[in-house]
């Protein structure tokens, strides 16, 4: 019995944690891009070079060896990259997709799973929408060039970042739909 008051304590010493996932992957292709009538898996292997590369453009390492993208697809014609990737929020894995055109410009983000208890308000679609049209030429200061979330300034940052670097992949693993549209 010297221990009942400490078990009835316990539900309070605990921070809740909050699982949601938004999307699978399949519903996050189709939110990205809804015309395409294919979207096909090409992983990306990179290589040291590549990663080194990735993290020179966007100043944010490539922490991933493989990365899993897919070519999204309308009829033949190539629409774009489907990119789906993780980045830590404050002490979770934020799981979020970019869709990304041929000319390398994001054409959106989705948030799809997000574990954190605070934060995610990065889901809002104003927020996401502020990388709309972004390349690896745009500015993603936050605070300046993306707007910061107050409670949610570590996944606003790492998000920001992780769409920074997949840009980045991009120019440097993905050739241009000219010459197939695969990994290089």
């Amino acid at each position: 019995m010297r221990y009942a008051p400490i078990i009835a304590l316990a539900p309070f010493m605990v921070s809740a944690v909050q699982a949601n996932q938004y999307f699978t992957t399949e519903q996050a292709q189709k939110a990205l891009f809804p015309s395409a009538t294919r979207v096909l898996a090409t992983p990306v292997e990179l290589s040291d070079e590549q990663r080194s590369q990735i993290e020179a453009l966007s100043d944010v390492r490539q922490r991933w060896k493989e990365q899993p993208v897919w070519r999204a697809e309308k009829d033949g014609v190539f629409q774009g990259w489907y990119i789906e990737d993780r980045v830590i929020g404050k002490h979770e894995f934020i799981r979020y997709a970019v869709a990304l055109s041929p000319e390398g410009r994001v054409l959106g983000i989705e948030i799809m799973e997000y574990l954190e208890t605070y934060g995610d308000q990065v889901r809002q679609a104003d927020w996401r929408g502020q990388f709309l049209g972004r390349t690896t030429q745009s500015g993603f200061k936050l605070g300046e060039d993306i707007r910061n979330i107050s409670g949610a300034t570590l996944s606003c940052r790492n998000v920001t970042n992780g769409v920074k670097r997949l840009l980045a992949l991009q120019q440097v693993a993905l050739t241009a739909p000219d010459r197939g549209a695969q990994p290089k």
